[in-house]
């Protein structure tokens, strides 16, 4: 039996019903060529852990998707100031920024839970919450307002108090003081009768030697010597009661990453989460190497704030944080959610690390 060719007609017929079909699937989010992007940061170019850890994260997203998905990192300054990062991403200027939400206070109160607060929760403390707490559906809640989406993406541990050009020995010497201090710690600070002042990295050790600041916060050991710091100020406390976790965060456009197919979506996703963990055992690897440089090379001596500035500082902060409760009923949500964790990871913590590290210091003596 000898089979029929089909006719120019029924060819026709048949390629239009399939076209017909074609059309009805869902176009591809983003065509097969290379995507690129642009990652502003609130760095300085190259800096240890912070700048080296987002160009980090752009290549891991170079590597993961073959090259399918390039991301140019611009510091701070490059293509926009620091702290203009949040609006350079909202307005399309760049796809993606790598900073820390508590700079953004201004835009919402409930900004810095993302970051760190002062009274806190600790990095592994706030990882939990974050992954499996209910914070990242708080936080994807809030930044959807402005257009965009955030991941954790690096962090610092438990920081320094800072450092100071007068000795702190009482409360009364932080009346009138001018520091450099940044998202919801500014506020205990004022309440402290001090002055806080808000500046990117870059602009903190010239307002220091200027004496536009007496004292400021920035990280640790290992960041505070490459500023070099110890060269100004004179007196170095920790632990600080403002930033015991410091979570960085890379925040993209929500419509942009939308647009990536799911395969891109998961190496942003992905190489976010790897620098997350990595970033953090590296500071604390060079935090420990770099404060004993500070104290054997270049004798600094660090000291512990007095207990009257403790209970204060502790005690306003709890004020300040409820506070961000009464601003919407977001703002309520995420501090409800959070308080709840903490007040959780409170009731641990003598059973955990931190009973551990008690008993260690005291075997240590």
């Amino acid at each position: 039996m000898t089979r029929k060719s089909p006719s120019r007609r029924g060819f026709l017929k048949g390629a239009a019903v399939g076209a017909v079909a074609a059309s009805s699937l869902p176009a591809p989010a983003i065509a097969q060529g290379n995507v690129q992007w642009k990652m502003v940061t609130t760095w300085p170019k190259n800096f240890p852990g912070l700048g080296t850890g987002a160009q980090r994260i752009a290549d891991r997203i170079d590597a993961l998707t073959d090259g399918r998905l390039k991301v140019k990192l611009f510091a701070a300054g490059e293509l926009v100031p620091a702290f203009e990062a949040f609006d350079a991403v909202r307005d399309g200027i760049a796809e993606m920024t790598h900073d820390a939400a508590y700079y953004w206070v201004a835009k919402h109160k409930s900004m810095p839970f993302f970051c760190t607060v002062p009274g806190g929760l600790t990095q592994q403390e706030h990882m939990g919450w974050i992954y499996h707490g209910g914070g990242q559906a708080l936080w994807d809640e809030l930044y959807a307002e402005f257009g965009l989406k955030a991941f954790l993406a690096g962090g610092t541990g438990v920081q320094m108090g800072g450092w100071f050009q007068k000795e702190i020995n009482s409360l009364d010497d932080l009346q009138g003081l001018k520091m450099r201090i940044p998202g919801l710690g500014a506020e205990v600070i004022n309440r402290l009768g001090g002055t806080a002042v808000n500046m990117p990295g870059g602009e903190i050790m010239p307002a220091l030697q200027s004496g536009v600041i007496d004292a400021t916060e920035w990280v640790g050991p290992w960041n505070d010597l490459a500023f070099g710091f110890y060269k100004i100020a004179k007196y170095y406390y920790g632990p600080g009661f403002h930033e015991p976790s410091s979570a960085l965060e890379v925040m993209v456009s929500k419509d942009k990453f939308e647009e990536l197919p799911s395969d891109l979506q998961a190496a942003v996703e992905n190489a976010c989460m790897a620098e997350n963990g990595y970033m953090l055992s590296e500071f604390t690897a060079g935090n420990s190497a770099a404060q004993a440089t500070l104290t054997g090379e270049h004798g600094v001596s660090i000291g512990s704030f007095p207990d009257d500035v403790v209970k204060a500082a502790y005690g306003a902060a709890v004020d300040v944080l409820h506070e961000t409760a009464d601003v919407d009923d977001l703002g309520k949500r995420i501090f409800d959610s959070w308080w709840k964790f903490r007040q959780e990871a409170i009731d641990r913590a003598p059973f955990a690390e931190q009973g551990y590290m008690n008993n260690r210091g005291l075997a240590n003596a």
